[in-house]
């Protein structure tokens, strides 16, 4: 029988795109773009969010 798992919601900030190459401006010897990665800083490059956790109380429990 198999299992199902709920999507994990989407970083806002990178929209699913967490991890971006950048271009320098420089080559390398061989002639070759030189580049550079970079992580989204609100997801850590999972390119997922983390759910808050709730802060109220249900009232009338």
């Amino acid at each position: 029988m198999p299992q199902y798992t709920l999507p994990r919601p989407i970083c806002g900030h990178c929209d699913g795109f967490p991890t971006v190459s950048i271009t320098t401006g420089t080559r390398t010897p061989a002639g070759e773009r030189r580049t550079i990665t970079a992580d989204c800083p609100a997801c850590h490059g999972t390119g997922h969010t983390v759910p808050a956790a709730r802060t109220h109380a249900r009232i009338g429990a």
